[in-house]
């Protein structure tokens, strides 16, 4: 144990000489003190990892600042953009209410003896049987049951069902329940319009109570017949298809109506007309 120690007290002298001498050659090369050296030597690591570590915190406050400013005119461009959609969508709804008013302007030229309420479409309700829908106007603007709905180019789309002080109910032409007089413009064939949801003709009218005699054609224009409820000459469809009822002995056509009613936006109420 006693030579093993003296051995490693040999060793550390040794190493200590040899790094004593190792420092004093390089202090005479550099003009360097020992204490210099050792200081700088501790120093100058902690010195570039210090450099390093301010560098990167000042790399990280500038990606932090632009990430803040990105995000702050990111979020303006969007509000800006929400705006501009905004602005375009006002312009297309009164862009449309424009052009319905002047095809009414001339509705109600051609038909003098009209007068007309308008009114927003604000719900709809439909089923396998009924169609309806309500808008935003009622008794207020003399609007009152029995009346009819058509669209600023003349063509029908239903009757007021319901009537409130600021809204009424129009059941549409598709429901199953209404039945209208109506006559095939181009031949002046006579019969009954009504809602094909009853016969899973969803979407389509059939008219019917026609002459077997009755030569019918795809596109012909079917129009209201007149009548104490519905003024003469409001567009109904348009033939697609015909056939014999189930009886043999009279005909049927189906209509595709004037107008999309899903689409509709606003309708006009007939709220006077000379039934004459």
């Amino acid at each position: 144990m006693r030579h093993f120690f003296t051995t490693r007290v040999k060793v550390v002298l040794i190493t200590a000489v040899l790094l004593a001498a190792i420092l004093t050659v390089v202090g005479s090369l550099t003009g360097l003190s020992l204490p210099d050296m050792f200081v700088k030597g501790i120093l100058t690591p902690i010195r570039s990892g210090f450099s390093q570590l301010t560098d990167r915190a000042e790399q990280l406050y500038d990606y932090m600042f632009r990430y803040e400013a990105l995000q702050a005119e990111n979020e303006e461009l969007k509000e800006r953009l929400a705006r501009i959609e905004d602005e375009a969508r006002q312009a297309d709804s009164i862009a449309r209410e424009n052009e319905r008013l002047r095809t009414m302007l001339e509705l109600t030229n051609a038909n003098e003896d009209y007068k007309l309420a308008d009114g927003y479409i604000i719900s709809w309700s439909s089923n396998d049987w009924t169609s309806t829908f309500t808008i935003n106007r009622g008794s207020n603007v003399g609007i009152a049951e029995g009346m009819c709905a058509v669209t600023a180019n003349g063509e029908l789309v239903g009757l007021v069902s319901e009537v409130g002080r600021n809204y009424a109910v129009v059941k549409t032409v598709l429901d199953s329940s209404l039945e209208i007089s109506a006559t095939i413009a181009a031949s002046g064939y006579n019969g009954m319009v009504q809602g094909g949801y009853s016969t899973g003709l969803e979407g389509l009218l059939r008219m019917d109570y026609l002459p077997s005699s009755a030569v019918i054609r795809n596109n012909d224009q079917v129009v209201t017949t007149g009548s104490t409820v519905y003024p003469r000459n409001l567009i109904l469809g348009y033939v697609v298809d015909a056939g014999f009822d189930d009886t043999g002995v009279a005909k049927y056509a189906l209509l595709q109506p004037a107008t999309d009613i899903g689409s509709l936006e606003q309708v006009f109420i007939i709220t006077e007309y000379n039934a004459g």
